[in-house]
């Protein structure tokens, strides 16, 4: 029996590599001569590239860039040949950010652009980004100062590339800005699909769980919204410019970026459709199921490139009251790991003895055949 286990990150709780593992342990307790083959992914929103870089096999380098708060450090990427990937998050995410410290408006995201120009240097030919988990919100014009534009207010004086400066941009200079080279592709591996603006755009939906007071929604949305309506109104109408506090949005306008679907790319990049095909079962999961789910989601996208006649089942952390009844989008059965009522914490410290438990349950089930 071949069981393929392809599932995302427990946000807050376990890598999507520790997950599948977790799992694996699971059925290996039930059916000792089970072939479980593991194959964590990530659909452009935290942990993306940290779940798929062991099946690409790339190669862990560290280079020099500003940090969220303008001091120098090293940002990690992960390269084979001439590919690279890297993670916003791992610069400027909601995890490398004190609480204290959460002030969208100020993290600095200059350091991706470096890091762009850093990997063209290098030869790098195809880039991938995945820009879920930011602490940032300033519409993109971060990533424009790392790749060399420069900002200044009415009086001339240079403005920090934040969100905060936004307010009082009045001259952009592009003097010393490195034209993309145009056999260089950048992708941003994106989870929604929000515009840049507007009441689902990037203030509006993610800002909150970033640190912005909800009485500047407004007025930042409508800066960001007026920067661009200068230098890029077709940003304006891009699905998933949104992504990121408005990263996206800035690797479109400034350094030629496409945005294309993270689960699909992923599932592309670790040849998801050949090693599926001789599957008995494959395992889905995330932290929570939920109708945002079905919106391009890991557990989904893996499911629907499935084939035919092979069942998919997810394993999960909570399943939400808003699913539709099952079967759907090719999930057979949808489990939570919960084994008992405990704070959130407890559960998130245990996630790996649940999916361990609730994995040999299921597998013990399916061994009475």
């Amino acid at each position: 029996m071949k069981v393929v286990i392809a599932p995302d990150s427990f946000k807050e709780s376990l890598p999507a590599k520790q997950v599948a593992e977790a799992i694996k342990r699971g059925f290996e307790k039930a059916i000792p001569n089970v072939e479980c083959l593991l194959l964590p992914v990530g659909d452009g929103g935290e942990g993306t590239v940290d779940a798929i870089k062991s099946s690409l096999g790339l190669e862990e380098k560290r280079v020099q860039v500003t940090g969220p708060f303008g001091d120098e450090v090293l940002m990690s990427y992960f390269q084979k040949g001439e590919l690279a990937l890297f993670e916003v998050a791992n610069l400027v995410g909601l995890a490398e950010i004190p609480f204290e410290k959460r002030n969208p408006l100020e993290i600095q995201t200059k350091g991706i652009g470096q890091l762009i120009l850093h990997l063209i240097d290098q030869g790098i030919k195809d880039i991938y980004v995945g820009v879920g988990g930011t602490a940032s919100n300033d519409g993109g014009i971060g990533i424009a100062s790392g790749l060399g534009y420069q900002f200044y207010d009415k009086n001339g004086i240079v403005l920090q590339a934040n969100g905060q400066s936004l307010f009082d941009i009045r001259k952009i200079s592009r003097e010393g800005v490195l034209q993309i080279p145009s056999d260089v592709h950048i992708k941003i591996l994106a989870d929604v699909t929000n515009p840049l603006c507007g009441p689902h755009g990037a203030t509006f939906t993610f800002g909150k769980q970033k640190g912005l007071d909800p009485s500047k929604f407004q007025e930042v949305d409508a800066a960001i919204k007026d920067f661009y309506s200068k230098i890029g109104p077709e940003i304006l109408k891009l699905d998933g410019a949104g992504a990121g506090g408005g990263i996206a949005a800035g690797l479109c306008a400034f350094a030629g970026a496409e945005i294309v679907s993270g689960i699909q790319t992923c599932l592309d990049l670790i040849n998801f459709d050949q090693k599926v095909t001789d599957a008995d079962l494959v395992i889905v999961g995330e932290g929570r199921l939920d109708l945002q789910s079905l919106a391009g989601k890991a557990p989904i996208g893996v499911a629907k490139r499935t084939p035919r006649g092979v069942p998919v089942l997810a394993i999960c952390g909570s399943l939400s009251e808003d699913l539709p009844p099952l079967p759907f989008e090719n999930i057979v059965a949808a489990f939570s790991i919960l084994e008992k009522s405990e704070p959130l914490a407890d559960s998130f410290k245990k996630a790996a003895v649940y999916l361990e438990n609730t994995a040999a349950s299921i597998a013990r089930i399916m061994s009475l055949r």
